[in-house]
């Protein structure tokens, strides 16, 4: 993978038919297609497509929106994207001039240049595929997130009201920065999607803001940067409460208290500091939604980003599948596997799991790691593709694991090279998949073999194993013995004279 073409962590979708009820389901795009279908008899519209004034009284009432102080706003919007998404198209009106103002909501009836119907789009909704009803929700969603990035239409009319001109940098807004800064967090937040552990895990907005501003190399945040980390955590309230009607995600805002006392003190937040579970409750939490996960993972691919989904591999061969696994996390790992399985009988997704699995190059230890884990989820249909492979000096030991673990009969022992050769096989590849957390792990594994074997490094320099003397090299460095670490030193010593002969 080239250095600029990043790769991601796969994450879990729903199925298409489960998104696309998702998409319909969300409040704005709900709201959208109920306007668009109370459009059949027509609707007057002004030059940009906007609802007029009676009109919008009819559509909030017809929406239900009229006991709401910010019906015919939320109204409005949804009115918006039916236009934006083609739910509704315009037929202009020639004759209309458009030059009469109106003094309410919207313009005046009479300021109307054409009148709006169903469009070709709503007929997808119904008749079209899963698919067809996530493209129109996706293009809605572009719409709804170029507003979110937009600045406040308050200060633009100020500014239009004052002067006439309209001064972007008096407004300190940025478009660039702005679409910038929102590609950002929603990145973070699928990231962070990815890692989790469980599904519904949300995220303070403080740590979100943070995690775009505060350099990964400043221990304690200056003034300037948590200031800077504030503004961003107001903007970004704005953000989400404006994506969360689309269903990008599930938002719970700023506390209105909270803001107003860091308005009225001047604080900003902490955010490099823990947060109490009050903190937390107050300051505001995100995730995004399955939905959203799935919009996310699309930009990413459109920007050129390797995003994968889990199931993307199940028609692809076990060499790739067992590249990519040992990257995945546990939980994923085991999803994607059970997909793979599930298009093939046991016994051919055994035996080309274990013929992907030969091989003498660095990644080869991973490789066998990750067979071993996804053959132990393969059915007992698979006993004669294990067998074929007993005498495999590669294969031989994993298989033996396996059928031992279903108590089948007959199983030869294994000879003692093969015993030494899996151990320093085993070991590598859990050296190669290692993260900082492993190590305590790894530490263990080392001592409770030197304990069960007195002579194994003795042994182990001999093991003909392209990894020996890594692996003995990384034995000295975590026993925490130190004369059973300098006993794995020397043998590592030897096991490398004896490679280079």
């Amino acid at each position: 993978m080239s250095a600029d073409r990043p790769t991601l962590p796969p994450v879990r979708l729903l199925s298409e038919a489960e998104l696309a009820r998702d998409a319909l389901s969300a409040p704005l795009m709900s709201r959208a297609v109920r306007l668009a279908r109370w459009a059949e008899r027509g609707v007057p519209v002004g030059a940009g497509g906007e609802i007029l004034h009676d009109a919008l009284a009819a559509a909030t009432e017809h929406l239900g929106l009229t006991a709401d102080e910010d019906g015919p706003a939320c109204t409005a919007e949804a009115w918006q994207l039916a236009v934006d998404t083609g739910l509704v198209e315009i037929e202009e009106t020639p004759e209309a001039d458009g030059t009469t103002a109106g003094d309410g909501a919207g313009p005046a009836d009479d300021a109307a240049v054409g009148t709006a119907t169903p469009g070709e789009e709503l007929a997808l909704l119904t008749s079209g595929s899963p698919q067809d009803v996530l493209d129109i929700w996706l293009s809605g969603m572009e719409t709804v997130l170029a507003d979110a990035a937009a600045p406040d239409l308050a200060d633009l009319a100020d500014q239009l009201a004052e002067g006439g001109e309209l001064d972007l940098d008096a407004l300190d807004w940025n478009p660039e920065e702005e679409a910038e800064l929102l590609d950002g967090i929603l990145g973070n937040l699928y990231l962070l999607t990815a890692l989790a552990e469980g599904p519904d895990q949300s995220v303070p907005l403080p740590a979100l803001a943070a995690s775009m501003i505060v350099p990964d190399d400043m221990d304690e945040p200056t003034d300037d940067v948590l200031e800077e980390v504030s503004e961003a955590m107001m903007r970004l309230d704005d953000q989400f409460r404006v994506l969360e009607p689309i269903g990008l995600v599930a938002y719970r805002p700023v506390d209105e208290a909270l803001i107003e006392e860091l308005d009225e003190e001047g604080e900003t937040v902490r955010a490099a500091e823990p947060l109490t579970d009050e903190d937390v409750s107050r300051y505001g939490l995100v995730r995004l939604t399955p939905l959203g996960v799935y919009a996310v993972r699309a930009r990413l691919l459109d920007a050129g980003a390797d995003a994968p989904a889990v199931g993307d591999l199940t028609g692809k061969g076990a060499d790739v599948l067992l590249d990519a696994l040992p990257d995945y996390p546990e939980a994923h790992a085991q999803a994607e596997s059970e997909q793979w399985l599930a298009a093939r009988t046991p016994l051919d997704a055994a035996r080309e799991l274990l013929g992907a699995a030969r091989g003498d190059d660095e990644g080869a230890p991973r490789r066998r790691l990750a067979a071993q884990q996804t053959l132990s989820l393969v059915a007992p249909d698979a006993e004669a593709a294990l067998r074929e492979v007993l005498d495999d000096r590669q294969l031989g030991g994993l298989a033996r694991v396996w059928l031992a673990e279903r108590g089948l009969p007959g199983i030869p022992e294994p000879s003692q090279d093969m015993i030494f050769w899996l151990t320093v096989d085993t070991i590598a590849a859990q050296l190669a998949s290692a993260d900082e957390g492993a190590e305590a792990e790894l530490r263990d594994l080392v001592q409770g073999l030197t304990e069960q074997h007195s002579g194994f490094f003795d042994a182990a320099w001999r093991v003909d194993h392209p990894a020996t003397a890594d692996v003995l090299e990384a034995m000295g460095r975590l026993h925490p013995d130190k004369k059973a670490a300098k006993e794995a030193r020397k043998a590592a010593f030897k096991a490398r004279s004896r490679q280079s002969n």
